[in-house]
């Protein structure tokens, strides 16, 4: 009798240890408590990687600027950069005839071989697209070259120089959005220039315009602008991509702590209104 006292506990206590076991699981399994924000994660981490990265890059980089010319007209194959660049060296201006008087602006350094520009273009594109729309921002894209170094590849300077010669054709926002969203599937790969030529037709560069961008593509019209522009915001302390300016200060996602794209719209207007 005793001896089957014994079995019948052992065999209670073994159904105990399995539902126990059984419920730790499931706990384990379940959601749990945080008291992180639902900040931009992963696009701060890639943003923090690519300043690192490029950091060390610059450390030990040597090469010789390109030649400036001399600033005349509005832009163009004769002036020696796009039309809408802010000179020789600058970005190009996405929204030229939208911005208000007064607006803040809003730099956009970026690398068209960035995988973190990317993402950043996919989570808050459009919101700035919006903000320089309604003339909330004037919105100033510069692009450097800095990973046809890292990669071994000339794919960011002749995407630099295909994006350039659509801003003659008065599509560089349309180029621009269309480049990201067809980046390479793997970093490295770089840009073919059948590709470039199929982002033109998505961009909306048709007819003649589509065989002027060609010539100008062809011709490499805007390379040496690209490295001008990647040498001059290298001295001007832009050490990563993606990088953000307001009024020339500089306004990081992390330290920012971005939560959202709205978020972001919030900062840069508050950023740009502070004296």
């Amino acid at each position: 009798m005793t001896s089957g006292k014994q079995s019948k506990a052992q065999r209670n206590e073994s159904q105990d240890a399995v539902r126990a076991s059984r419920q730790a699981k499931i706990d384990a399994a379940g959601p749990k408590s945080s008291k992180a924000k639902p900040a931009l994660v992963g696009i701060v981490v890639a943003v923090i990687v690519a300043a690192l990265g490029l950091a060390v890059y610059f450390g030990s980089r040597s090469q010789a600027p390109a030649p400036t010319p001399t600033a005349s007209g509005t832009g163009g194959p004769q002036s020696g950069f796009p039309v809408g660049a802010t000179g020789p060296d600058g970005g190009i201006v996405a929204n030229p005839t939208t911005a208000k008087a007064g607006a803040p602006t809003l730099d956009i350094y970026e690398d068209f071989q960035c995988p973190a520009c990317g993402q950043v273009e996919q989570a808050l594109g459009s919101t700035i697209k919006k903000m320089a729309d309604a003339g909330e921002v004037k919105v100033i894209y510069h692009m450097k070259n800095f990973l046809d170094a890292n990669l071994n590849n000339d794919s960011s300077t002749r995407a630099g120089n295909a994006a350039a010669c659509a801003a003659d054709a008065g599509k560089f926002p349309a180029y621009h959005d269309a480049i990201y969203a067809n980046m390479p599937a793997q970093e490295g790969m770089g840009y073919t220039d059948a590709q470039l030529e199929k982002v033109a037709g998505t961009a909306g560069i048709t007819g003649s315009a589509l065989t002027t961008w060609k010539q100008c593509v062809s011709n490499k019209t805007y390379v040496d602008y690209v490295k001008r522009v990647e040498e001059s915001t290298a001295k001007a302390g832009i050490t990563g991509t993606p990088a953000f300016r307001v009024n020339g200060k500089d306004f990081k996602l992390q330290d920012q702590q971005v939560t959202s794209a709205e978020d972001f719209r919030t900062k840069v207007l508050a950023a740009g209104a502070a004296k």
